[in-house]
Formats: C-alpha cells, structure tokens, sequence
C-alpha cells in the first residue's frame, strides 16, 4: 500500500482527505503543522511514496518544508497554495516540488494528481539501463544521475523524469505539450511558466548555462531540443 504523508492546518480537510485517500488503497499519515510534519517525515522517510504540503501553516510555511525534504529525499511533493498568484507555484517548483494544486480543489482532482505522479514515477524495467553524456550517467535502475565524480545529482522525481525523456530522444525537438504531458499528465495553458521553471531547475542541476546553453536548448517558437551525445547500455 502507497503511504503518502500530508500536512495541513485545516482539520476538516485533514480528515476529508484521509478518509478519501484511505478508500482508495492509500495509507495516510497525517501532521497538522511543521513540527509534527518534520517528525513523521524522520520516522517514515523510506517508505513514504509522496507528500503534499500546504502552503500555510501556523509554525512555518510549505516552502520551507519542501526544502527540508528535499535535502533528505527525492520523494514526489504535491503543494497546496491558496494563492492565485503564480509566484507562490513558481516558488515551490524552484525549491523542487513536483506539482501544485490551487485551492479550492476537489479530492477527486487531487487523487487524479497522485496517481499521474505515481504512476510516472514508477520502477519499470528499463530496454537499458544507463544513459551517458557529457560527464553525467542517468541510471534508470537506480532512478539517479552521477556526474563524473561518481557523485548523486540532487533531482527530483519531476527533473529525473523530464531528464529521462529528454536523454531518450537525443536531436530531436520536443514542443512544450509534449514535455507537460510527460512530465505532468497534461498541457499546459500559454501563461503557464511550470516548465520553464522545471527546464531552468534541470539545467542548473547539469551545469549547463541557463544563457547560452549547450546542453538542453531552446528552440523559439517550437519547445527544447537534447543536443548531446548519448550512449545507452546495460553495464
């Protein structure tokens, strides 16, 4: 059973949720403020298989808590703003958030989100197992990036994932409906600036000059392109 741990201050939505979530096969944990949040996280970090943050909280905010988890984990992070300014989203996709959901919001449109970050998360086995390029190894086993050091690239579930797509179609420009709908579960509307962000995380992430890039490009008017040599094997 897919353990997802949630914090929120709002009781109500606290118990709505878990008795939700519970009906379809999850099992919850839930903290109602930063403090008890934290300490479920340092006693269930291993088997957690997503967590959803609200924004606003009486002892701290979201933001501050998806970077904490971060340093720890690639968990998958759902955050709930109450905001409709895009700033607040843009915030948590920077600190490494894997989505977002404006309140007010439905279970069901919440539940949708869970299982399209699962379900694209998910251990699969790979054709191959390893991707190369300039310096860096993408392990699909391991769902992990090594630079030349041998050292892990902090990612999350999002950039391993956008990353995987891009290293699979190497030269080959991918428009921005393409990305969202891999790495989201759908299109994005023409002021939606999530990927860009995402985009923008993943190239500082590989070193690669968010001004002149060389390594994930973009292409006016048409989306991104992957311009490096790839190599794939099993070993």
């Amino acid at each position: 059973m897919r353990k997802i741990l949630i914090v929120d201050d709002d009781q109500k939505t606290r118990v709505l949720l878990k008795t939700y979530l519970e009906k379809n096969q999850y099992e919850v944990i839930l903290s109602h403020n930063g403090e008890s949040f934290l300490a479920e996280l340092h006693a269930h970090t291993e088997q957690l298989s997503l967590v959803i943050l609200d924004v606003m909280l009486p002892d701290t905010d979201g933001f501050a808590l998806c970077k904490q988890v971060r340093q720890r984990s690639n968990v998958p992070i759902i955050m709930l703003t109450a905001s409709s300014d895009e700033t607040d989203r843009i915030v948590g996709l920077e600190l490494g958030a894997d989505d977002y959901i404006a309140k007010p919001y439905s279970p069901r449109e919440l539940l949708a989100r869970i299982k399209a970050i699962l379900r694209r998360t998910a251990l699969e086995t790979p054709s191959a197992r390893y991707y190369r390029f300039v310096g860096f190894t993408l392990d699909l086993m391991e769902r992990k990036v090594l630079d030349n050091a041998g050292a892990v690239v902090a990612l999350t579930g999002l950039d391993f994932q956008l990353l995987k797509y891009f290293v699979e179609h190497p030269g080959v420009i991918l428009d921005r409906s393409v990305l969202c709908e891999e790495t989201r579960g759908r299109d994005a509307g023409p002021l939606d600036r999530s990927l860009d962000v995402q985009i923008s995380r993943l190239r500082l992430r590989l070193n690669d000059d968010g001004k002149q890039p060389a390594l994930i490009k973009t292409v006016r008017g048409a989306g991104y392109v992957f311009s490096a040599d790839v190599s794939v094997s099993h070993a």
